[in-house]
């Protein structure tokens, strides 16, 4: 893949993935019924814990992107860390931070 283009995706990826953080957060409603009716409570439990899940996975996923950016620089961008073989285009443009065939992928699982 054009070192080019993979910046391109890489950027796209972290724009996205930085955006999804920023806009994560629960916002309480501050109904003052909220702290005695358990329902809300629950409600409000749920949401922070859904955004503490998301948030983990997405950090984890902007990790994945300074991993491939650091790739890219040292120019083993699309090589497979796990065998050394090419990662095809098609799986680079769908997948930009993807460090392994798809093959390798799916025998790891």
């Amino acid at each position: 893949m054009d070192p080019e283009r993979a910046r391109e995706l890489l950027s796209a990826e972290r724009k996205r993935i930085e955006q999804a953080l920023n806009r994560l957060h629960h916002v309480d409603d501050g109904e003052p019924a909220d702290e005695y009716d358990p329902a809300n409570l629950a409600a409000d439990l749920y949401q922070d814990e859904f955004d503490a899940g998301r948030e983990e996975d997405l950090r984890e996923q902007l990790a994945a992107v300074g991993r491939a950016e650091a790739r890219l620089a040292a120019g083993t961008y699309g090589i497979s860390v796990e065998s050394g073989k090419p990662i095809p285009d098609g799986r680079l443009e769908a997948a930009p931070t993807a460090e392994r065939t798809a093959e390798e992928e799916r025998a790891r699982k």
